[in-house]
């Protein structure tokens, strides 16, 4: 039986890492860029290897293997607990470099500067997150932050904590958001009722609820361009 050479054995130039240094990061396929994270593969496949046939369960798309859990990558054989965290850290550093970019645009005007802002953060996520963006008098961005975290099938909303940070920030307005992450884009009844109930209480605080947008993959849905607002 002819004996399998390991990557060690591999031309230097073919090498992810020599590869990487001599031709730089865009010269390496997404299947060698993950050797580099988990650095060796099994008896029967090198990492690159290993790292294909990882791709090829998400059809080599990289925004749905940033949704799998430790879990899912723990099946692999090769893939132990410091490799699958590794992989997942780069992905989430990925998704926050993405979400780091969206904060150039501080003004928003309508629904689409919001969904874009937030796509980036909530699209590729496979559990719900519920976030408010404070805006001030010319719909400027103040900040943003999450005011829970839940399963796919919801979240629980506290509407004090919500006020509470907005009136800290002397926020004028603000637009909620959510994700669904089944890709289901209509609101549901509990959507439509937590959103009646923040912006009944943010009325009293005379602060302006502008919108509630859902994310759902590549898709969003604006209460206020629905008129459900």
């Amino acid at each position: 039986m002819y004996k399998k050479p390991s990557i060690k054995e591999w031309a230097v130039e073919d090498r992810p890492r020599e590869k990487l240094l001599t031709n730089g990061t865009r010269s390496l396929s997404e299947a060698e860029l993950i050797a580099i994270l988990i650095g060796s593969g099994n008896s029967k496949e090198s990492a690159v290897e290993l790292s294909r046939r990882i791709l090829l369960t998400v059809n080599n798309d990289l925004s749905l293997l940033s949704k799998k859990n430790a879990s899912y990558l723990l099946k692999f054989n090769g893939i132990g607990e410091a490799k699958a965290v590794n992989i997942m850290a780069a992905l989430e550093l990925g998704r926050r470099r993405k979400e780091n970019g969206a904060s150039v645009k501080t003004i928003i005007t309508n629904s689409t500067d919001a969904a874009n802002y937030f796509r980036p953060l909530l699209e590729d996520l496979p559990h719900e997150e519920f976030w408010i963006l404070l805006l001030n008098r010319s719909n400027t961005v103040i900040d943003k932050f999450m005011v829970s975290q839940g399963g796919i099938t919801g979240t629980v909303i506290d509407v004090k904590l919500i006020l509470k940070t907005a009136l800290e920030k002397l926020a004028c307005s603000m637009i909620l958001c959510h994700n669904h992450p089944s890709g289901n884009i209509m609101a549901s009844d509990a959507d439509k009722k937590v959103t009646q109930k923040i912006k009944s209480a943010a009325e009293i605080m005379e602060i302006t609820v502008l919108d509630h947008v859902i994310i759902a993959h590549d898709q969003y849905l604006s209460f206020t361009d629905e008129g459900l607002l």
